[in-house]
């Protein structure tokens, strides 16, 4: 049935064009015996084959082109007067009298821009008179194309500054208002083509309708390149009637193609200077529209304005650009309540982005962002969607890869909040991402409440999550965890032993509620950190001030033979025996006889009871 259709279709446009190239062949004869009325009783009869509603968009393009092509040639004919005898105004009304609707438009259309281009009318007269005799073709595709012809033959003549066609009677604001009405005319044909045809099949209609979207669109192009438009005007009248029509077609393929020509095609000052005008119309779309793509990709274009040059930041700042997006999307995620969530967390993605390249100084901006996101996850399971869960990985790494440094994301508030909805997998993911980092920048961690900050992050490697027991876990991602976790140790460091002390007492009650798994591989780099701080002290006992006891090699033996002592029930017998000795080694280094006795009388108990035993 479909190949039927296709081959239905070549078969009408052969038809077509070889309609065209014999109505062309005799217009050419007539163009060369400089017989006007001949020329236009041909050339009407070519444009009368795009007067067939049995082609699809792609293939009355074709059409369309052959035909446009013939158009060019007779419009050099009419811009010669000697050779057709007839001045352009008569010609202007002569065309006129042709039968058919849309040869008689086309033909007045070419005649038109050559009236302009004479200068022998107002540029503004010629041009209003065109696009309201353009409404008599209200047949979608005929109509967009017609009018696209009106504007390809129109655009180099319109009344703009520094231009032939400016005058005391044409103004820029004559240019703006033509391209306007014909952009507005199109789109209410391009949104009318969904209605044509009842048993037209809604995905190939939908198709259709895209194909022809660049029609429409390069209105706005066409805007945009109007020199006369400047920042007053584009905020007071151009931007506020293109959004009118998009709002009011209330159809969703329209709405979302023309907010992103809008994004793409205007300049980026005007969409900072124009911001709350813009993001005020994003609720009132239609909920179906992919409103997200079109935040995402203007605040990429903001972003990268921002970034071209320090003088315009100031301009972020004074528009308040960071509070009115992050209130647009609050506004679109509330009004769009079928919004899946991994739409929500993509726009806060784009947010934070955002904030990061133009206002990476505001630490409060972006735990704003992290809040509304935890805001928007609170009261919902933990995140199983795998395009959900890689949104969250992209918000939390985001922090990590503009600081390099794990610290500035530990002052965030909602850092660990926005964690706490990962499903345990991508937690342990996100955790590895984060220790990552730090071995990557040789970020230092030098006190002890970072370091309590640092494992509420990454708690899904030091002990089982709920739900989530270890004995799932694969035995290599298991190792690769551990031993990240045993060298992120050796990253925790402070000049002053107190805080050292602090720090070390600190990372022993995290890995202690590991597991008798996890164990063997945790203690280990605890113990030699802290035997580096006896190093330190060694010779010193301290004395005693304020209330607090000072950090001393004997207080710190104390804390060692406790943590060796809990690796002994794993059991871990011989790597217990070598930490033992290891502590014992130290202490007879410190000259603490006593403290190197009590260490190898656990090494041979645990010698005797554990090991010898296992020998045997």
């Amino acid at each position: 049935m479909i190949s039927n259709i296709a081959e239905d279709e070549d078969k009408w446009l052969a038809e077509g064009i070889a309609g065209i190239q014999h109505n062309a062949f005799y217009m050419h004869r007539s163009l060369d015996s400089n017989n006007l009325r001949e020329a236009l009783k041909y050339s009407a009869q070519m444009l009368s084959e795009l007067r067939t509603s049995r082609l699809s968009p792609h293939k009355y393009y074709e059409l369309y082109m052959r035909a446009f092509d013939e158009l060019r040639k007779l419009e050099i004919f009419f811009k010669d007067e000697s050779k057709h005898g007839c001045s352009i105004i008569d010609l202007y009304e002569l065309v006129q009298h042709a039968g058919n609707i849309l040869p008689r438009l086309y033909l007045l259309c070419t005649v038109g821009s050559v009236y302009i281009k004479s200068k022998e009318a107002p540029a503004k007269d010629v041009l209003k008179d065109l696009v309201e005799m353009c409404r008599g073709v209200q047949h979608p595709i005929r109509g967009l194309f017609l009018r696209s012809y009106l504007s390809q033959v129109s655009r180099d003549k319109l009344p703009d500054i520094g231009s032939d066609y400016e005058g005391d009677a044409d103004t820029v604001m004559d240019a703006v208002e033509f391209v306007l009405q014909n952009f507005t005319e199109m789109n209410k044909l391009w949104v009318r083509m969904q209605h044509q045809g009842p048993g037209r099949a809604k995905e190939k209609q939908e198709k259709e309708r895209s194909e022809l979207r660049d029609l429409v669109g390069k209105n706005l192009h066409v805007l945009s390149q109007i020199e006369g438009i400047d920042l007053e005007m584009y905020k007071d009248t151009v931007l506020p009637r293109v959004l009118e029509q998009v709002v009011n077609c209330k159809d969703e393929l329209a709405q979302y193609y023309l907010m992103d020509c809008i994004i793409q095609v205007f300049p980026d000052e005007y969409h900072l200077q124009t911001l709350e005008t813009l993001l005020g119309a994003c609720p009132q779309l239609q909920p179906t529209v992919d409103i997200k793509t079109v935040l995402s990709q203007l605040m990429e274009r903001l972003s990268n304005y921002a970034a071209s040059s320090a003088e315009v930041l100031p301009d972020f700042l004074q528009v308040e650009a960071f509070a009115k997006l992050s209130s647009a999307i609050g506004k679109v995620i509330e009004a769009q309540v079928d919004m899946p969530v991994v739409g929500a967390i993509t726009l806060y993605v784009s947010l934070l982005t955002f904030t990061l390249r133009v206002h990476p100084d505001r630490l409060d901006y972006v735990d704003q962002v992290l809040g509304a996101c935890v805001k928007k996850l609170c009261g919902k399971p933990k995140l199983e969607d795998s395009k959900a869960t890689k949104q969250i990985v992209a918000l939390l790494s985001a922090p990590l890869e503009k600081y390099n440094d794990i610290v500035t994301a530990l002052t965030l508030s909602n850092y660990p909040r926005v964690m706490d909805h990962l499903d345990n997998g991508t937690n342990k993911i996100m955790a590895m991402v984060i220790i990552q980092s730090i071995m990557k920048n040789s970020t230092c961690i030098s006190t002890a409440d970072k370091v309590e900050a640092l494992f509420e992050l990454i708690k899904g490697l030091i002990k089982d999550l709920d739900g989530f027991p270890v004995d799932e876990l694969d035995e290599e991602d298991f190792k690769d965890e551990q031993n990240s976790v045993a060298r992120l140790i050796h990253m925790f460091y402070n000049d002053d032993p107190e805080e050292m002390l602090k720090i070390i007492c600190t990372v022993k009650k995290h890995i202690m509620t590991g597991g008798s798994r996890r164990l063997p591989f945790t203690v280990p780099p605890l113990i030699f950190s802290a035997l580096r701080l006896v190093r330190r002290l060694q010779g010193q006992e301290g004395d005693v001030v304020g209330e607090e006891e000072p950090a001393t090699p004997k207080k710190i033996f104390q804390l060692l033979n406790q943590t060796i002592e809990a690796l002994s029930f794993v059991p871990s017998p011989e790597l217990a025996l070598r930490l033992y000795l290891q502590c014992a080694e130290a202490a007879n280094d410190c000259d603490l006889e006593p403290v190197a006795y009590e260490f190898f009388t656990q090494a041979f108990i645990l010698y005797e009871e554990e090991i010898a035993v296992n020998i045997h």
